[in-house]
């Protein structure tokens, strides 16, 4: 029998990229048609893989500078990004595959009565649709983008604003995501926090991020988490 520690906890967020949707065949076509625009030479999946984690500006910056060898500075990223953004749009969904266990394990957490978050540094505008598109969007309660709250993990303030909307108390919410984006976050906000190991930390092993454990499936993370019989309200 396992040893592992099971939380007691009101909710559970999810990040999106790398956690529930294997997003990256989008992101990296995306990335690559408009290279392609800019006439610069495209890139491999693994190395778009490797950039994408802190917003879609982040992504665009250095995937241009991966490929030009100079980083758009701010007022030509502020041009590419809307550009960047309206070629994502148009293939959003497309090439996106959910990972193993995500059903059953928003279903058996759902069933628990746990309330569900998604919680993402991808613009907000994308988030809804890609859950819609990929068939799991009635599991979760809320929301929140990467413009939504007053600065992109990993900065605290997205897990604290899904704290907020539920009305419970952030240690009461357990985070799941796939990077140190996901971890700094979590303990900065007072979360407890799981890894999976399949996703987009930046070339950097999951191994090394300081998390309460590495589960191999959203289908593990169920059997992690409980709903917590006192609920503390924020």
């Amino acid at each position: 029998m396992s040893s592992a520690p099971v939380f007691a906890v009101d909710a559970v967020a999810f990040d999106l990229d790398g956690t529930l949707l294997d997003t990256i065949h989008d992101l990296a076509a995306a990335v690559n048609a408009l290279l392609a625009e800019l006439r610069h030479a495209p890139l491999p999946k693994d190395a778009v893989r490797a950039m994408v984690g802190k917003g879609m500006a982040n992504l665009v910056r250095r995937a241009v500078g991966a490929s030009r060898g100079s980083a758009p500075d701010d007022a030509e990223l502020a041009l590419l990004l809307p550009r960047y953004q309206a070629i994502y749009a148009g293939i959003l969904g497309a090439h996106t595959l959910l990972f193993d266990g995500v059903i059953e394990g928003l279903a058996r957490m759902r069933a628990e009565g746990l309330r569900l978050a998604v919680v993402t540094n991808k613009a907000s505008r994308f988030v809804l649709p890609h859950l819609v598109r990929a068939g799991i969007a009635d599991y979760f309660d809320v929301l929140v983008g990467g413009d939504d709250a007053r600065a992109k993990k990993p900065d605290p303030a997205p897990l604290l604003l899904v704290a907020e909307r539920l009305g419970i108390a952030p240690s009461r919410l357990m985070m799941v995501g796939d990077s140190v984006n996901d971890t700094e976050a979590a303990r900065a906000a007072g979360c407890p926090v799981l890894v999976v190991p399949y996703g987009y930390n930046e070339g950097r092993p999951v191994q090394d991020l300081d998390c309460d454990g590495i589960v191999a499936s959203l289908a593990d993370v169920a059997d992690r988490v409980r709903r917590a019989a006192d609920p503390i309200t924020a």
